[in-house]
């Protein structure tokens, strides 16, 4: 019986399934110097393989009992970390070669297996698993710093943010967000691009309000060399860098109507020219937009194109104020925490019932980013282990000293008002659980806990049907 050896070494693990013994045979004895080889004598042994071990390079016979190698190449893309898949029969044909390369087979080979072009084959395999592992590895960090992970909020307003971003992010549809500023647009574009199909492609952001007309026009469309006084070169646009993938108009509502006029052929035609050319060039872009200005006053106004707006809002979504979110200041504030603590190399471990308390009562003008701020100050301020009162902005003590002053709220009340620790933890868990559909992994990570640790906090505040 075929033996399976353990792979001890770094060598790539390779299957080979094929029912004829001295061909199995054979192919060990020529790969076995540079590959840890494992056999099977036929499909369903290697299904059974497939499914126990994490195989590099998958060698499959065309024809076998138990189940050919086509639906074995099927099998095998289905997988988590699927290998690299290589088709050999006796019975080439270009259809069964086209059929072997759509169920997701790198490379077809027939018998009798020349080992010079198997090399070849292999080695080239290789590194298109390196290839696919690496950008499998950078999804995961973009998917960590830009997916729903990275929305935090458990109130009734963002919950409905979540799901329609969820909703829309496959689509090819524009979206507006709406919302004061600091309230996270750009966060929420990035994930509706990160959730897309679109994901592999740029996202280019532009934040329209920091630009002149005319920089503004060359900085989305380019222009050609002598445009302009100062156009010493040609130079390409951000809808044409963008092109397969996601345009971010930040504060679209600053944009002057003749630059509109341009934004709104590109959502039709998906077409433009740059400044001070004649050639024609076609985009595919998605466009994201996002505005702290009411657009449809601006419409009414004259100062910003119906037509434009329509097209914009195909999706809007409206992102609640920080004063809004109820306990969602809660979260935050202990995510920025986490954050800030690792990059100062400081044990901070807890905001005090009286600081929290002092961070819920503060209107926060500035929104989530005026938090975020606060958090990173009282983080590099703090003497200890835990942030105080003390540590936080002027603006936010005055708003407690002010509530004391006028007798609103008593110094026991600050601290029985603050949701306690084991409330917060449980949140931030409920999040990172739904955040990641369910992923104990990716939660953990994020949460920046063990597994185990994880584990053991599911069981201890009941969350096994998350």
């Amino acid at each position: 019986m075929d033996s399976t050896p353990q792979n001890n070494s770094t060598k790539p693990l390779v299957l080979i399934a094929d029912d004829e013994k001295h061909t199995r045979e054979g192919l060990r004895r020529a790969l076995e110097k540079d590959y840890a080889v494992t056999l099977a004598e036929d499909g369903a042994k290697a299904m059974q393989l497939l499914e126990s071990e994490c195989f590099d390079l998958l060698l499959a016979d065309l024809r076998m009992p138990g189940a050919d190698g086509l639906q074995l190449v099927q099998r095998a893309q289905s997988l988590a970390r699927p290998p690299v898949s290589i088709v050999m029969t006796a019975y080439g044909t270009v259809e069964n070669a086209v059929e072997a390369m759509r169920r997701g087979a790198y490379d077809y080979l027939t018998k009798p297996i020349d080992l010079d072009r198997l090399e070849l084959v292999l080695r080239r395999a290789l590194k298109s698993r390196q290839s696919e592992a690496e950008v499998f590895r950078l999804r995961q960090q973009l998917d960590a710093r830009y997916g729903l992970q990275n929305i935090i909020g458990q109130s009734a307003p963002m919950i409905e943010v979540l799901d329609t971003v969820r909703q829309v992010a496959p689509s090819r549809a524009s979206v507006l967000i709406q919302g004061e500023s600091g309230t996270g647009k750009e966060v929420v574009a990035r994930a509706i691009h990160q959730l897309s199909p679109r994901r592999n492609g740029p996202f280019v952001a532009v934040h329209c309000a920091a630009l002149s007309l005319s920089l503004l026009e060359s900085e989305l469309f380019g222009h050609e060399k002598g445009a302009f006084t100062g156009a010493v070169e040609r130079r390409i646009g951000r809808f044409e860098e963008a092109d397969g993938g996601t345009v971010f108009l930040d504060e679209i509502g600053e944009i002057d109507p003749s630059v509109q006029v341009k934004i709104l052929r590109v959502l039709g035609e998906r077409q433009f020219e740059r400044v001070g050319g004649n050639k024609t060039l076609t985009v595919d872009v998605r466009l994201v937009a996002a505005t702290n200005r009411n657009l449809e006053e601006l419409v009414k106004a004259g100062k910003f194109r119906d037509d434009l707006f329509y097209r914009l809002q195909v999706v809007t979504i409206t992102l609640p104020p920080l004063r809004e979110r109820g306990d969602d200041v809660v979260l935050l504030a202990n995510a920025f925490l986490r954050e800030f603590s690792r990059e100062n190399n400081k044990a901070i471990t807890e905001i005090t019932p009286e600081a929290m308390s002092a961070l819920q009562l503060y209107s926060w003008p500035g929104n989530v980013r005026e938090l975020r701020t606060a958090i990173e100050r009282a983080v590099v301020l703090a003497r200890g282990e835990k942030i105080t009162l003390r540590d936080l902005p002027p603006a936010v003590r005055a708003t407690v000293e002010t509530a004391r002053e006028q007798g609103a709220v008593s110094p026991d009340q600050l601290v029985k008002s603050a949701m306690t620790m084991r409330e917060a933890e449980r949140l931030m868990i409920i999040h990172a659980l739904k955040a990641t559909d369910g992923n104990r992994s990716l939660a953990a990570k994020q949460l920046g806990i063990s597994r185990r640790t994880l584990h053991r906090k599911i069981a201890e505040y009941k969350l096994h049907d998350l």
